[in-house]
């Protein structure tokens, strides 16, 4: 049996565990065992992760996966049921029928249309701090309204109503939260969803749910699990990138400098913030349904697999020099939204709130810098989702 388990712990708030960068030295692939004995594998490395998401006899279903690491919530399979709608853990065609639903709401050219209230939104976050004066939390001024107000609108959920679906969404990415607690947050979120789905029946409304509603082929279970979906993914990884790259930038004066005066650097430092910062802390996972061969390793039907995206995001074998920041690296090909069927449908939306809050709130404070220094900064490594908890700053 193999003694290897899931590595979380950060020596440094930015970088992979150690151990996780010495495996990957070693080989892209480990036997692993999970904590309910399971043992599966760990894949560190670029290509094996790379294959492991695209190969299509990889399951993402909840029943099959075994829980990597020890934690006071281990999702009980017969208590902590996935929404219908909730696509993202499911696998074709069901997968097939909610993806294309969605499909044409986040092209790029639709996120060019929302870009510039983006760019609104973003200004009245700015004002806000700029009326308030330093020092203030980066995350409650800035990087969590942006996102949490574009998701709002484009999804059609009242701004006024985001306190408790904040809430309830950080117990529910908690690595600490109890079994009895994240039912109790799901099911909050799931009744607040279904009310506002009976008031956009009674009044119809021009927004991606009053969309959906109105194309008639999903039920009000599929509509609120598909609502809870964009809703948690959509304000809680851009609100993490953004705090935890302003908190990379401020500790990296260089870089901080590119992306603040050279608007040609701006979209491949997104790639790259993207890519060296790798917010998801925990998996992806897959559970093999036939025997597949991945990197010259057998995986046997049944075994899970957890992908450790960022070392796989790291691996020299695709970005050389991967553990520096370099804000003019060519970045792309990262796998930090994912790859294959469960690409992040969101990704353009993610890429456009970023280009634009980076460097609008560079500019409208150059002199913006830590409030507290960098190791009193709070780090979320008791989440699924990395970044800070809090960013104290000034200027």
């Amino acid at each position: 049996m193999s003694e290897l388990t899931y590595p979380t712990l950060r020596q440094r708030p930015l970088d992979p565990p150690d151990e996780a960068i010495r495996l990957r030295e070693q080989a892209p692939m480990h036997r692993m065992t999970y904590a309910d004995g399971h043992v599966g594998w760990l894949v560190t490395g670029y290509a094996a992760a790379r294959a492991v998401l695209a190969h299509p006899d990889f399951s993402t279903r909840p029943e099959l996966m075994h829980p990597p690491i020890p934690a006071r919530r281990l999702v009980e399979r017969d208590q902590f049921k996935v929404p219908p709608g909730f696509f993202l853990r499911m696998d074709a065609p069901e997968h097939t029928k909610y993806r294309k639903l969605l499909t044409g709401q986040f092209t790029v050219r639709r996120m060019k249309l929302l870009e510039p209230r983006i760019a609104e939104i973003t200004e009245a976050c700015l004002d806000e701090m700029a009326a308030a004066g330093g020092p203030v939390d980066l995350v409650q001024a800035f990087a969590l309204p942006i996102p949490s107000l574009v998701i709002c609108e484009l999804l059609g959920v009242p701004y006024e109503d985001r306190a408790q679906f904040q809430e309830d969404s950080k117990l529910l990415v908690s690595l600490e939260t109890k079994v009895e607690e994240a039912v109790a947050a799901l099911g909050r979120v799931m009744a607040y969803l279904y009310g506002l789905i009976a008031r956009k029946r009674a009044e119809p409304a021009d927004d991606l749910l009053g969309g959906l509603i109105e194309g008639g082929e999903l039920n009000d279970d599929e509509l609120a699990g598909i609502a809870f979906l964009l809703l948690v993914a959509g304000h809680e990884t851009t609100a993490n990138m953004l705090g935890l790259g302003t908190y990379a930038l401020l500790t990296n004066p260089a870089q901080l400098a590119a992306m603040r005066d050279d608007p040609a650097v701006v979209d491949n430092g997104v790639e790259e913030l993207l890519r060296y910062l790798t917010i998801i802390h925990l998996g992806p996972f897959r559970t093999a349904l036939t025997d597949v061969e991945i990197d010259g390793n057998l995986v046997k039907k049944g075994e899970t697999v957890a992908i450790h995206l960022p070392t796989a995001n790291r691996d020299p074998s695709r970005f050389a020099g991967g553990d520096e920041l370099d804000l003019a690296r060519p970045a792309g090909g990262h796998l930090t939204f994912g790859h294959g069927i469960h690409q992040c449908l969101g990704q353009q939306l993610a890429r456009a709130e970023m280009r634009l809050a980076y460097p609008a709130l560079l500019r409208r404070f150059p002199g913006l810098r830590l409030a507290v220094t960098p190791e009193e900064v709070p780090m979320r490594s008791d989440m699924t989702i990395y970044g800070v908890h809090r960013l104290p700053v000034t200027w």
